[in-house]
């Protein structure tokens, strides 16, 4: 499809786990001529660059730096509101004074939806998650406003929408469902995706593209099998964890482990490292998974669908939010197994693997997601309904 240059504004989360599944689309978005400017934290100012948009800085009150994010729900979901109305004043008076043709924006980041209600303009929503579905509300998040602190969540966010310049000011419109969305996971990983309205939802699979960037893997000489281990990058303060993945997977004939600790553990808490074991900070992740035999993961909706899309097998260790929805999702699917970090002893971890590897029925089911997957239609589909958006 080939539109004429117009102005395309995606409105972020400060997340990074929420930037990374779009930055393909923006960078398509750019490659077909479209001016497109990208509202965000300074945090993730690096990623956004890299698309070629045109970078719109704001502050932000999320605690990004640290990923000290609150357990209780109706306190994470509150950070979120409280950024968002310290945000809106930032991007109003940006995109006041430069309005968009089509506001993109993430399921975080309510005042994408403010300003295209506000200023008339056509709404993509671009979810890096699951989308609800029919009987959310009922089933998930009326439940939800039962907690403590709900009501007084309730009555912050009707307030500030109605102050706002949203049309939408009833709080479970204006944050559920949205007008227009385009799901960047693959539909195997919705749940009740039978009871999803496709008139409204599109799922085109996760936009993964050319990632050099960031740097290459060679798999080691004489390694038969290759292990990630990777609990992302908001749960790593977890040395127990990877003592255990140590025990489990150290010396274990044939295999070479990659073990990910992030930037809160300290190689030295991890004791004595056994030569088939690789201790990093960080790792190039889709890289390593293109050339990898298993995969140890969080399961964070960016994580699985990286290993749903390069066919491997998964034992999942939910660590926090939706991470155990999609656990449970991926073991219905055929390609994991789930273990909670309490339950994950170095028996636990090997048999898993060792069961996962051998299993051909596994082999089996993780080439037909990744065929199922690819055809969803990624980065290029995802492109084509935003400009379809655009009329």
């Amino acid at each position: 499809m080939s539109l004429s240059r117009r102005h395309v504004a995606m409105i972020g989360s400060p997340v990074v786990s929420h930037v990374l599944p779009g930055l393909e689309v923006i960078r398509e978005l750019v490659r077909r001529g479209h001016r497109v400017t990208y509202a965000d934290a300074p945090n993730v100012a690096g990623l956004v660059a890299s698309t070629g948009a045109e970078f719109v800085p704001r502050t932000t009150t999320l605690p990004v730096a640290d990923n000290n994010w609150p357990d209780d729900p109706i306190a994470a979901m509150t950070l979120f509101l409280d950024d968002a109305i310290h945000a809106l004043p930032q991007l109003r008076a940006h995109y006041d004074e430069d309005p968009a043709d089509l506001y993109l924006y993430d399921i975080g980041s309510y005042p994408g939806r403010v300003l295209g209600e506000a200023q008339n303009r056509p709404l993509v929503q671009l979810s890096p998650t699951y989308v609800a579905w029919e009987g959310y509300q009922r089933e998930v998040a009326d439940q939800l406003m039962t907690l403590p602190g709900a009501d007084t969540y309730r009555r912050k966010f009707a307030s500030w929408l109605a102050a706002s310049g949203a049309t939408t000011l009833d709080v479970d419109a204006f944050s559920g469902m949205p007008p227009r969305a385009v799901a960047l996971i693959t539909k195997a990983m919705q749940p009740h995706a039978d009871r999803v309205d496709t008139d409204v939802v599109t799922f085109v699979g996760p936009c993964l593209g050319d990632r050099s960037d960031q740097g290459g893997w060679t798999r080691p000489a004489g390694a038969e099998k290759v292990l990630l281990v990777s609990l992302g990058s908001a749960y790593t303060r977890r040395p127990d964890f990877y003592r255990a993945c140590l025990a489990a997977f150290g010396g274990l004939a044939g295999w070479h482990m990659v073990l990910q600790i992030g930037k809160y553990t300290d190689a030295g808490e991890l004791g004595d490292i056994p030569s088939n074991v690789d201790v990093r900070d960080w790792v190039p992740q889709l890289a390593i998974l293109e050339q990898a035999d298993a995969f140890v993961t969080h399961a964070g909706m960016g994580g699985s669908s990286e290993g749903l899309c390069t066919g491997v097998p998964m034992i999942a260790v939910p660590q926090g939010a939706e991470q155990y929805a999609n656990a449970d999702q991926l073991v219905n699917l055929g390609v994991a197994r789930r273990i909670d970090t309490a339950d994950a002893t170095p028996e636990a971890l090997r048999t898993a693997l060792l069961e996962l590897t051998a299993d051909p029925e596994v082999g089996r089911r993780t080439a037909q997601l990744r065929a199922q997957l690819l055809a969803e239609g990624g980065t290029r589909r995802a492109a084509d309904l935003i400009e379809s958006a655009l009329g």
